[in-house]
C-alpha cells in the first residue's frame, strides 16, 4: 500500500503514477462493457471538460452562497434545467445534493417535517423501490410500509390500502432499479391527492433519459411533475446526464413543499447553520462539472445520447431472447436489460460474462423473484452492442460446462452470530481474503440462499473487513 502521510513529501509525478497504478485494478469506466456503477457517453473531451470545470470550483464552498455566487448562479441553472425536463412549473424550487440517496433522505425529511403532529409518521413503498428508501427510514425513524409488487410495477390498489392516518408520504420508481419498468405515476399520484398526502417520483436512476426516450417514441407513463398529485422528485445527473459523480437534484412543486427540507440552527455561539440539504460544506467541483456536461451535450446531445441507448438495449434484449439457457425477466422498455435464468447457473454466467470482458451485475431472488443480473445501458454501449450476443452465447455454454454452484457444508448461520472472526475465515476459505473478486459465483450463491438479514450482515462484515488499514510495508 501507499503512504498517505511519508516523512517527506513525494514529487507530483509519482503521486500520479502512484495513482494510476491503483486504478489500473479497477473495472474499465469507458468502453461500454460495465454494466453497473458507471454512465459513459461515449463523447470525446468531455471528461477533459468536466475535470476543468470541476478544477475551476473544487475549493469553492456551497456552505454560503452569498459569499460564492457563481456556485448558487450554477445550482439554480440545473434546477432549472432538471425542472423544464420533468415538467415544473413557474412554482418548481429545487435542491442539488451528492446523490440520490440525499435526495431521497432529504424527501422523507421534507414529508416528515411538514407533519410535525404525527407522532409516528409512515412511508408507503413498492417492494420495488430502492433500497435508498429504507436507509431514510432507518436514519430518520420513519415507519416503512413495503407493498408487493404487480408484474413487477407498483400496485396501486395494494399501495391504497397501506395508507394510514400516519401515513406522511408515498413513493415509486421511474423506473425501478431492478428491473428498469416503470411504475403507474398517475394512478397513485391521484390516490396520494385525494388523501392529502405528498407522493414522490425517485426518477434518481433513469429520470433524465425518460423524457427522451417518451419523445423517440417510447411508450411510457407520464411520470413527472406535470402528473397531478406528484409533490415532489428526484433525478441523479451522474446518471444519464452523464456528469461526473456525485450529482443529483430534488424538485419540489413548490416553495411550500420544500420548506421542511430546510435544517436552521442558530442556538449556539458559533455561524447560524442553515442547510438545504444534509451536507454544510460542500465542493463546487461536482456542480461546476455538471453545469458544464449540460451546456456541452445540450438538448438535442441528450436526445442522441438515448437514441443509441434505445437501439442497444434492443440489441441487448434480442440477444437474450435468442440465447437459450437465459431469458428476459422485465420488458426491457427504458435503458436496464434484466435477465433471468432459463436453464443455467446465474451466477456461473456472471463470472463467465466477466471473465469475457462484460461486467454485469448479479441481483439476489426476493419475494417470489428468482435471482436475475442486470445491465444498465448507456450511450457508450452502442459501439460494442453486436459482440455481445456471441459473448453471451459463449459464456452460457462454459456456464453450462461448468454446471450450478454445490453450496459448501457452513455451520447454521444468524446475523446474530455473525463476528468479525467468522468473516475473516470465510472471506479466506472462498479466496476473497487476497483481493480477489473475479470469481465470485459461490459467493453470490451463498448470499442469495441466505435470508436478508443475514445476507447483509455477511456483506456488513465483509465490508467492514475490506475498508481498514494494513500495517505492513507501505510504499514511499
Amino acid at each position: 500500500m501507499t503512504d498517505a502521510l511519508p516523512e517527506k513529501g513525494v514529487p507530483g509525478e509519482q503521486i500520479l503514477a502512484e495513482l494510476r497504478e491503483l486504478r489500473a485494478g479497477d473495472l474499465p469506466t469507458h468502453g461500454g462493457r460495465l454494466f453497473a456503477y458507471v454512465y459513459d457517453p461515449a463523447l470525446d473531451g468531455l471528461d477533459d471538460l468536466a475535470r476543468a470545470a470541476h478544477a475551476t470550483s473544487a475549493h469553492v464552498n456551497g456552505l454560503d452562497p452569498t459569499a460564492f455566487p457563481s456556485l448558487l448562479a450554477m445550482e439554480n441553472a440545473l434546477v432549472a434545467a432538471a425542472a423544464r425536463l420533468l415538467g415544473g412549473g413557474p412554482a418548481t424550487v429545487g435542491s442539488v445534493t451528492s446523490g440520490g440517496t440525499e435526495s431521497l433522505i432529504l424527501a422523507v425529511k421534507a414529508a416528515r417535517d411538514a407533519c410535525p403532529d404525527v407522532r409516528s409518521p409512515r412511508l408507503v413503498i413498492p417492494s420495488s423501490a430502492h433500497a435508498a428508501f429504507a436507509k431514510a427510514a432507518h436514519y430518520l425513524r420513519v415507519e416503512l410500509d413495503v407493498v408487493p409488487v404487480r408484474d413487477l410495477r407498483a400496485d396501486p390498489r395494494a399501495m391504497a390500502a397501506a395508507i394510514t392516518p400516519d401515513t406522511v408520504l408515498i413513493a415509486a420508481s421511474a423506473p425501478s432499479y431492478a428491473h428498469g419498468v416503470v411504475d403507474p405515476i398517475p394512478e397513485i399520484a391521484a390516490i396520494a391527492a385525494e388523501h392529502g398526502i405528498r407522493f414522490h417520483v425517485d426518477a434518481c436512476f433513469g429520470g433524465w433519459i425518460l423524457p427522451y426516450l417518451r419523445r423517440l417514441g417510447a411508450d411510457l407513463p407520464h411520470f413527472d411533475l406535470a402528473v397531478p398529485g406528484v409533490t415532489s422528485i428526484s433525478v441523479d445527473l451522474h446518471k444519464y446526464a452523464y456528469a461526473p459523480k456525485g450529482v443529483s437534484i430534488l424538485l419540489h412543486a413548490s416553495e411550500e413543499l420544500r420548506r421542511p427540507q430546510y435544517f436552521a440552527h442558530a442556538d449556539w455561539p458559533g455561524y447560524t447553520m442553515i442547510n438545504p440539504v444534509i451536507s454544510s460544506t460542500r465542493s463546487g467541483g461536482p456542480i461546476a462539472a455538471a453545469y458544464a456536461t449540460l451546456r456541452s451535450i445540450g438538448d438535442a446531445g441528450y436526445l442522441a445520447l438515448a437514441g443509441k441507448t434505445r437501439e442497444s438495449v434492443s440489441v441487448l434484449a434480442a440477444a437474450v431472447e435468442a440465447t437459450d439457457g437465459v431469458r428476459l425477466y422485465a420488458p426491457a422498455e427504458t435503458s436496464v436489460v434484466c435477465l433471468a435464468s432459463d436453464g443455467v447457473d446465474l451466477f456461473v454466467l456472471a463470472d463467465e460474462l466477466a471473465a469475457r470482458g462484460w461486467h454485469t451485475q448479479p441481483q439476489m431472488a426476493h419475494a417470489g423473484h428468482p435471482p436475475s443480473i442486470h445491465l444498465t445501458v448507456t450511450a457508450a454501449v452502442h459501439a460494442t452492442v453486436e459482440s455481445f450476443a456471441p459473448g453471451l452465447a459463449a459464456a452460457v455454454a462454459a456456464a453450462r460446462a461448468r454446471g450450478p454452484v454445490q453450496l459448501p457444508p457452513l455451520p447454521p448461520l444468524t446475523a446474530e452470530a455473525v463476528t468479525p472472526q467468522l468473516i475473516a475465515s470465510l472471506a479466506d476459505g472462498l479466496g476473497l481474503g487476497a483481493g480477489d473478486f473475479t470469481q465470485m459465483a459461490t459467493v453470490n450463491t451463498i448470499l442469495n440462499a441466505a435470508p436478508p438479514a443475514l445476507r447483509e450482515a455477511l456483506l456488513t462484515g465483509f465490508l467492514s473487513l475490506l475498508q481498514r488499514p494494513t500495517h505492513g510495508d507501505v510504499m514511499t
